[in-house]
């Protein structure tokens, strides 16, 4: 644990809360988040769309009511365009070069594009609802629990927007038309993630438009937007002593304050530009005339917080009262070697490498479909984050030494389990 100026303790040990057999099946992962009972409510949900559909719409012929095994399977198409990236899950049927005849078998396309029709969640408003997400907001509650209930994080965390865009090379070979074509998107997802797994604490999704208090008008005010979201996020966090990183558009000494008044301790990129500077010391905020060599610095403190201006080919300031400004660290840097800067600023710079690795690694396995309405964006990213999740789980697991998949494998495995091509019963 660090020392700090503020001698805080962490005890919690860090990782999986139950132990998995090693005989665990992929599905078994994917399961603590996604159980069957979610998906149960899914089958039960989306037969009452279709009915609700057709009363108004006129009878459709070809519907049968979907069934569990359906749904498995329904998930596992969409899933496989986390692995091979095609711009339509339909592709899986087609001819083409993203075709994938080991699985097109289980489902015609036909029957598929009726699920995709009718699927839903949450098939009525309730009168009480004002929410733009309340289609899919039981979804998102489930998973946080299950989140909550199946991974202790580390002390160390992060606060950010994941990688979720479009895959870059699909971009790449777009035309202007297509680009022009796909929509915004009408939210922004945010993160607690746990610095030293990846593992995702907490998601937070931001409606960009509607009306009230989380709307358009909240959007003006940036920096409170985004305390706002700061504390959404860490919400389940207070009073565990846990040490919180920030980017610039959440950094501020009034978020700061209020979270440490819930042992919640943070380190904080400043900029001058998009962060609310409100009550720092301008003195801090001007760059000084005198030219600086690197790794020099100046530090204003105020009770815990500690304000640090540091210079590398250009000036940083971060804000903590997690870490104490007279404890030094390094960063290194292939060609210039070590640079000396207090211990906040080489921590807040590890953690923050490991968050580039984990986008790296993970945000490609996002799921690729598609939808138009907004709450099944929401839906599959969320799909997507708990894959991720089962998977880190798997690694810290006694099954990992049994199979050792690969990322890739592993959904290649879970779509096999979904679609009923693979006995989960550990044979091999």
């Amino acid at each position: 644990a660090q020392h700090t100026s503020t001698n805080f303790c962490f005890t919690f040990v860090l990782g999986p809360t139950r132990k998995m057999p090693p005989t665990a099946s992929v599905m078994d992962f994917f399961q603590l988040f996604v159980p069957d009972h979610v998906l149960k409510n899914m089958v039960v949900q989306t037969n009452m769309y279709a009915k609700k559909y057709q009363e108004r719409f006129g009878s459709d012929d070809a519907w049968v009511d979907v069934t569990l095994t359906e749904m498995k399977a329904f998930l596992g198409y969409m899933i496989s365009t986390s692995i091979h990236h095609c711009e339509s899950v339909l592709s899986i049927w087609s001819s083409g070069f993203y075709s994938n005849k080991s699985i097109a078998l289980i489902m015609t396309q036909t029957r598929f594009e009726k699920i995709l029709k009718y699927f839903h969640i949450v098939a009525f408003r309730s009168s009480q609802t004002t929410h733009g997400l309340y289609k899919i907001q039981p979804f998102l509650d489930s998973l946080q629990n299950g989140f909550d209930s199946t991974f202790r994080p580390s002390q160390t965390q992060v606060l950010h927007e994941p990688l979720i865009d479009e895959d870059p090379i699909f971009i790449a070979t777009c035309t202007e038309r297509e680009l022009r074509k796909r929509k915004k998107r009408k939210f922004s997802l945010w993160v607690r993630q746990c610095s030293s797994t990846g593992f995702i604490c907490q998601i937070y999704v931001h409606l960009k438009e509607g009306s009230g208090a989380d709307g358009l008008d909240a959007l003006k005010n940036k920096p409170q937007l985004h305390s706002m979201v700061a504390k959404s996020l860490c919400q389940n966090a207070s009073g565990k002593n846990y040490i919180i990183f920030t980017g610039p558009s959440i950094t501020s000494l009034n978020l700061f304050e209020e979270f440490e008044k819930q042992e919640i301790y943070c380190c904080g990129l400043l900029s001058s530009r998009k962060s609310d500077c409100t009550g720092l010391p301008p003195s801090m905020l001007n760059n000084p005339d005198a030219p600086q060599s690197r790794g020099q610095y100046r530090i204003k403190m105020k009770g815990n917080m500690s304000l640090i201006c540091w210079y590398n080919k250009g000036h940083f300031r971060f804000l903590t009262n997690a870490y104490s400004p007279v404890q030094q660290g390094v960063i290194i840097k292939r060609k210039s070697g070590e640079i000396p800067c207090p211990l906040a600023v080489e921590a807040f710079a590890a953690h923050l490498s490991y968050i580039c690795k984990y986008d790296d690694k993970y945000s490609k396995y996002f799921i690729s479909h598609k939808p138009n309405k907004t709450w099944q964006q929401v839906f599959w990213f969320a799909v997507s984050i708990a894959i991720n999740n089962a998977y880190i789980l798997y690694k810290m697991s006694d099954a990992y030494h049994v199979t050792r998949y690969s990322r890739a494998q592993f959904s290649e495995r879970l779509i096999k389990e979904l679609l009923g091509l693979e006995d989960t019963s550990p044979s091999h």
